[in-house]
């Protein structure tokens, strides 16, 4: 009788899996549920190694941390022998992270099985792929909002269907029906374990070159590493030439809006997929930048990236104190920190179903200084290196960036203000105590996004200077986003958006003002004195515009 294959040290350790195992010389190419489960899976891995099938006993399965909803939809399934819970839902289940997004596979319609399933929960249906037949569940509990997809089987089983997707980690499935199993044909399990991201096939990436987006994100918010075969077929996938826009906006923005952004970035940079999603950052690097800055444009604009999630950790709803511990980040949690839950709810806003206002805030982070290579001068007398409007032609770019990454109308209009704005709060922190009247300036010239933009402000000084920053300097800027944010969180009817005293008819019919830009004007310089506190009353308003008229 052969012997089995000696299988090798930190590789997939059967013991930690199901039952049928197949091995080669080389180590474990696949596990299932039955041996015909195993052999199928390691003929999908190995397609020219002969395997071996083994049973080894193994414990049960481990338990799923799943949101208590799970239950409730898993109730309303018409047929659960039919359908498994699959891919990231039972990978974050194992790892007991927080989990709003659950996809499930069905041997059959998905798409009608949604719909179903949505009308027994009271839940909203939407049609995702009618090709596909995919179809989504949402459903809001304690003021969460939840997404339950069902897809049709891709391939001829489950086994095919897992071993078709993009990671073994997220290769994995679970039945619906008691005992729930773990259905791990792939090893995904064992790579979990190890922190290993490890493509299913050799094929993975050369099939769909988004997931080189996608297991990037992955390594970073996981805190994973590549594994080398991985790494080296993502970057042979990067350049995503046969990817929809659509598809790498949505691993882009949730890149963005996840977990280490800036560790994201530059894995993406290393692979050279990022130049082929945001091509007008090559153009960054090496570009000098005169003092206070440290760094040159491309490092800077990585720095301002991670210093915004540092930012925005210690302004989260829940108070970070040990992200607070340094002086600077310490220093606006205790100034900003009484914004903290007003904060948390304009970056949870979403400009677009799925698409959080706090990602847009990261790619006009990453965006803002983009113009600064096309703008960039050096004084003759004195070598100093200036930019001269590189935030109005920044917003141009970003905007043209935007629209080619199919962000909405609203989220291109966010980030071209955003990036136009952000050196607003520089130049009135360079002067005495802020006006009402430049507060109201200021949101007159940003609207929404000056709430992004005093966010950005602060990640930009704090990304210019590094350890060199002045205590003095940082009061500054911090100080001077308090009072935007006060004005726009507390007053906002009193300086940033004041009720009209008085109407174009009055100004044309009691003022005599005639009709065109000038009543436009009239009624501007009295919502910029009701700000400044300097109108409060209709007949100010008017004494106000009379006096206009009168000056001509």
């Amino acid at each position: 009788m052969p012997r089995s294959p000696k299988l090798p040290r930190n590789n997939h350790s059967p013991a930690r899996d199901h039952g049928w195992v197949a091995v080669t010389p080389a180590g474990v190419a696949g596990r299932g549920l039955t041996a015909d489960d195993a052999q199928a899976a390691a003929k999908l891995s190995r397609l020219k190694e002969s395997a071996q099938v083994i049973y080894l006993p193994t414990d049960q399965s481990p338990p799923l941390a799943l949101p208590p909803i799970f239950d409730r939809v898993r109730a309303a399934l018409p047929d659960p022998a039919r359908i498994w819970l699959v891919g990231g839902s039972v990978r974050d289940a194992l790892l007991t992270r927080p989990i709003h997004d659950l996809d499930f596979v069905v041997d059959g319609d998905g798409l009608e099985i949604a719909r179903e399933v949505a009308s027994r929960v009271g839940g909203a249906f939407y049609p995702l792929d009618e090709e596909r037949r995919t179809g989504r569940v949402v459903l809001i509990e304690d003021e969460e909002r939840f997404y339950f997809d069902f897809a049709r089987l891709r391939g001829k089983d489950l086994t095919a269907d897992l071993a078709a997707r993009d990671l073994t980690v997220n290769a994995m499935a679970v039945s619906l029906t008691p005992p729930e199993e773990l259905i791990d044909p792939m090893g995904g399990q064992a790579d979990l374990k190890a922190k290993v991201l490890r493509m299913c096939l050799p094929t993975s990436f050369a099939d769909d070159a988004v997931r080189t987006l996608r297991v990037v994100r992955l390594a970073a918010q996981l805190d994973f590493r590549l594994e080398r075969g991985t790494r080296e077929a993502a970057r042979a996938a990067s350049l995503l030439s046969n990817v929809s826009a659509e598809r790498v906006r949505d691993e882009l923005m949730r890149i963005l809006g996840g977990r280490r952004p800036v560790a994201a970035l530059r894995a993406l940079d290393a692979l050279g997929a990022l130049v082929a999603v945001v091509p007008e950052v090559a153009a960054l690097k090496g570009v000098t930048q005169s003092p206070p800055h440290i760094y040159d444009v491309w490092e800077h604009t990585l720095r301002v990236v991670d210093k915004l999630e540092g930012l925005l950790s210690v302004l989260g709803r829940t108070h970070d104190v040990d992200a607070a511990s340094e002086f600077a980040l310490g220093y606006a949690a205790a100034r900003v920190g009484r914004y903290r839950h007003p904060l948390a709810d304009h970056l949870e806003q979403e400009l677009s179903l799925g698409r959080s206002t706090r990602s847009l805030l990261f790619l006009s982070a990453l965006l803002h200084d983009i113009a600064k290579p096309f703008t960039r001068t050096v004084e003759a007398d004195t070598d100093r290196i200036r930019f001269f409007n590189h935030e109005e032609q920044g917003a141009k770019i970003a905007q043209q960036r935007a629209t080619v990454l199919r962000l909405s109308g609203d989220e291109v209009e966010r980030v071209a203000a955003t990036v136009a704005g952000h050196m607003r709060p520089v130049w009135l922190s360079q002067g005495e105590a802020v006006t009402r009247r430049a507060i109201y300036r200021f949101f007159k010239a940003t609207g929404l996004a000056g709430v992004d933009v005093c966010l950005l402000t602060l990640a930009d000084l704090l990304g210019t200077r590094g350890i060199e920053l002045g205590q003095a300097e940082w009061a500054a800027r911090v100080d001077t986003v308090v009072a935007l944010l006060d004005a726009f969180f507390a007053q906002p009817e009193t300086i940033v958006r004041p009720a009209p005293l008085i109407t174009g008819d009055e100004v044309m019919n009691e003022l005599g003002v005639p009709q065109g830009p000038r009543v436009g004007e009239v009624l501007e310089a009295v919502r910029e004195a009701q700000a400044a506190g300097e109108v409060t009353t209709r007949e100010e308003a008017l004494a106000l515009g009379k006096r206009m008229k009168d000056e001509g």
